[in-house]
């Protein structure tokens, strides 16, 4: 298709962590919204906790989307990773004159007290202290988030289905909102992205658990610790004004093969 001269150019953007649950679908719904993507990722040459390989990378870049992550449940250990890896990021924009960042981030990091939260909120510090304008997105547990949990949640045989209070969306809405963003200008804090009803989490690790086929036992338990205590009173939930996805965790399930 030609485009009319009064059309916008397209933009190039790179996502950071760009082959992982958020980043794939960010690239995707930047190239389906007609702009260029760039998947910032070890496979393509850039390791953002040395730096290797970003300068080049950002070069004629418009736009940052941070979705890099760490799987990790030590405070120092993540603290450490987002503050170098968005450190390096930023840092890096700044010197190719990237005009745009947007991180991704989770919406209830500031009211529970949780090891891995507490990088996440030395991330966004990292972000909101940039010379390069930026915008910080909040999102509530993905879908996915089910079946991370019965992967990893087993004792012996058992896999174990936490209880919880969350809002979950589908990562691929949470891909083409910070799609979104980065092809616009910096707003700061956006309003949180949540998706469309409450769920209960355990319900949501037992049905994942059914529509894959497995058969044994899933029981509901109160998981210790700060994190999952606060989940369970709420506090991963959206505030008022959050922006709602669509698509509810059923019809996610319905659609995995």
């Amino acid at each position: 298709m030609t485009e009319s001269p009064n059309s916008p150019r397209p933009l190039t953007i790179a996502v950071a962590g760009g082959t992982g649950v958020v980043g794939r679908p960010t690239v995707e719904a930047v190239r389906a919204a007609g702009h260029h993507a760039i998947a910032l990722s070890r496979s393509s040459g850039v390791d953002l906790l040395t730096g290797t390989g970003l300068d080049a990378a950002l070069t004629g870049v418009d736009a940052v989307v941070d979705a890099a992550n760490v799987s990790t449940l030590s405070a120092r250990k993540a603290t450490r990773f987002f503050e170098t890896a968005t450190g390096n990021l930023v840092a890096a924009a700044a010197r190719a004159g990237v005009r745009h960042v947007v991180a991704l981030s989770i919406v209830g990091i500031d009211r529970i007290p949780h090891e891995y939260y507490a990088g996440k909120l030395a991330q966004e510090a990292v972000v909101e202290a940039s010379s390069v304008p930026w915008s910080i997105l909040r999102a509530t547990q993905f879908h996915e988030f089910s079946a991370q949990l019965f992967k990893r949640g087993h004792v012996g045989p058992f896999h174990l289905a936490p209880r919880a209070r969350v809002q979950p969306i589908a990562a691929r809405e949470v891909g083409a909102r910070l799609a979104q963003l980065a092809a616009g200008t910096a707003r700061g804090r956006v309003a949180d992205l949540a998706g469309p009803r409450e769920e209960r989490l355990d319900d949501m690790v037992k049905a994942y658990a059914g529509r894959i086929g497995h058969r044994g036992w899933v029981p509901s338990v109160s998981l210790p610790g700060p994190q999952m205590k606060g989940m369970r009173a709420g506090l991963a939930l959206p505030a008022p004004g959050a922006e709602l996805g669509t698509e509810t965790f059923t019809e996610w399930l319905e659609r995995l093969s």
